[in-house]
């Protein structure tokens, strides 16, 4: 281990992995997802139990798992080892019990805490609990029951490792076979029992395929070999082990043999393999390499599930910003249609040029309006002062069809966004059974509002702009609400932007409300304030359709999490770390 990499930096870097991987969010339902999950999951375990535990304890007692398929004899060969019965063979299948740890007596503070595998509790259990044949055993808690993690304290076992008798890695029960395999990921190496009939089935392979990828020391153990076909078995399976990359597992045969009344095997059927552990318990240097060929292993596959997290994490990071923006650009696109309609004369016609005609009056406004414009003020001051109403009128013309404009293209918005994420699978599954088409409860009511307020903002900016002209007071006292119509009449008629103020299919009606707010405010100042107005309509429609879409964006929050180039950062570290183990 280089300088830079001391157990203290290493630990280090593997907690902001574990930090960063828990972090890791992977909501939508893209192809690969859940196996990426699955590696997720996985990798955090495979930090709990092992990698951070060893990591922090490199000079702790080797933890060898003895694991295997239903019915290889696993329970039986830790007997033969131990000399006795610590553990019970179950005759009823699946075995569900809760797993032993065999260790030296002085051993015992390495395991007592919650040091490796601490999502299982400790339980303290007897050295030699009461044997009880294969033939009378009888069914054992549920799977899902197995918390637990049973210590029996053992001078047969050599001080400097720990058998832990697994569950079967096949078993019918899925909390057995999810318990065996934390349990083997959580190993410094693998005892691995299979028997002459069943040693090439396809679920053992895939675990010592994995114990390859981790570079993991494996005894395999041959049980119930009939001593006529041991040479031939054992060749057959020693080829297997070299062309899977597993050339250097030590291989033990415990030929066929009766058993005594107790269930135990003949102390000679096992005693290679005794003596295989014994000899690796007592020699520190080798355990140490064992511990850290193992790590050094476990962590470039780490690296590798890392790496795989960054890539998923990163193809969920696009397909989230291609959902939102396809949301956006749905309500985007109809903020634009809204304006358009605002600007294209549109909201001039039908009942808002009724009501702004009845407001101007007839023909012979107009006339006096072009013949003298002291006579105009004159007529639409007293006009002002004396029927307010059909002002307000206008004002609500103006918010009913404003508001329909706004529906509408929300609906529209809706429909389309919704359409758009029903053609993606993760969009469809991030809706689900809901319909987000058309606009949200009670969005005919906020636009309303909002509109209101805009008119308002509108009065608003008249009393301003009309501060200080002492000569146009009373145009200000007696007709802000007229002032105000006229304004958003001139804003609905405004094609040209910055360039003048052009008349729209309304005629000259807003000729009228257009030389209304110049008589009293002046060519320039009206300018500004139909600029004004229309920039502050253009952020409030923007704001009400930006609140609609957070209702399909809102579905995208969990999707973030960590940055994909900071996993992959991990994952080049984890590389260099096991590199330098």
């Amino acid at each position: 281990m280089s300088s830079d990499q001391t157990p203290g930096h290493a630990v280090e870097l593997l907690e902001a992995v574990h930090r960063d991987l828990a972090a890791t969010v992977l909501p939508l339902g893209l192809p690969g997802a859940d196996g990426a999950r699955g590696d997720i999951r996985h990798a955090l375990s495979q930090l709990e139990d092992y990698i951070l535990p060893r990591y922090r304890s490199l000079d702790a007692p080797l933890l060898a798992v003895v694991g295997g398929s239903t019915g290889a004899g696993k329970s039986t060969l830790v007997n033969g080892l131990a000399g006795h019965a610590v553990t019970r063979a179950g005759a009823i299948r699946p075995t569900t019990r809760q797993p032993i740890l065999l260790h030296h007596p002085a051993d015992g503070r390495w395991f007592e805490d919650q040091r490796v595998l601490p999502s299982l509790s400790r339980v303290r259990g007897s050295v030699k609990p009461a044997p009880l044949p294969a033939s009378q055993a009888g069914p054992t808690p549920d799977a899902a029951a197995v918390t637990s993690l049973v210590l029996v304290a053992d001078t047969a076992v050599p001080q400097g490792i720990a058998l832990l008798d697994a569950p079967d890695v096949d078993s019918i029960s899925a909390d057995n076979r999810k318990l065996a395999g934390q349990l083997l990921a959580a190993a410094d190496l693998w005892v691995f029992v299979t028997t002459a009939n069943r040693y090439a089935d396809a679920v053992p392979w895939r675990l010592l395929l994995d114990a390859a990828s981790r570079d993991i020391m494996v005894a395999v153990v041959l049980d119930r070999v009939p001593p006529a076909a041991e040479a031939e078995v054992s060749a057959d399976l020693q080829s297997m082990l070299s062309r899977e990359g597993l050339g250097a597992a030590g291989l033990f045969v415990v030929p066929e043999v009766e058993l005594d009344g107790m269930g135990m095997l003949p102390a000679a059927a096992v005693e290679p393999l005794r003596l295989w552990l014994q000899e690796i318990a007592a020699d520190a240097a080798g355990r140490a390499g064992i511990a850290r060929r193992t790590l050094n292993g476990t962590v470039k596959a780490l690296a590798d599930r890392v790496e795989a997290a960054a890539t998923a994490a990163g193809d969920q990071e696009r397909a989230a910003q291609g959902l939102a923006g396809d949301a956006r650009e749905a309500y985007r696109d109809a903020v634009a249609r809204i304006l358009e309609a605002t600007r294209d004369g549109a909201l001039l016609r039908g009942e808002v040029l009724a009501r702004w005609q009845d407001f101007v009056g007839t023909g012979e406004f107009f006339r006096a309006m072009e013949q003298n414009i002291g006579r105009f003020r004159d007529r639409v001051g007293a006009f002002l002062r004396g029927e307010p109403a059909p002002a307000v009128r206008v004002e609500t013309a103006i918010e009913t069809g404003l508001q329909a404009v706004i529906i509408d293209e929300a609906a529209n918005a809706g429909d389309d966004a919704d359409g758009r994420w029903r053609s993606d699978p993760a969009g469809r599954q991030l809706l689900g059974s809901d319909d987000l088409s058309g606009t949200s409860e009670g969005f005919a009511e906020r636009a309303a509002a909002e509109i209101r307020a805009w008119q308002g903002s509108l009065m608003e900016l008249i009393r301003t702009e009309g501060q200080g002209k002492r000569t146009q007071a009373r145009w200000l006292s007696f007709g802000i609400n007229g002032l105000g119509a006229a304004l958003m009449i001139v804003v609905f008629s405004m094609t040209a932007g910055l360039t003048g103020l052009e008349v729209g299919v309304a005629g000259g009606t807003a000729i009228a409300g257009q030389r209304l707010l110049e008589a009293v405010f002046g060519e320039d100042a009206v300018r500004r304030l139909a600029k004004t107005a229309r920039e502050d309509l253009h952020t409030r429609c923007q704001n009400l359709l930006q609140d609609e879409q957070l209702r399909f964006l809102d579905r995208l929050d969990s999707s973030g999490g960590i940055d994909p180039a900071v996993l992959a950062g991990h994952a080049s570290a984890l590389r260099r770390l096991a590199a330098s183990a």
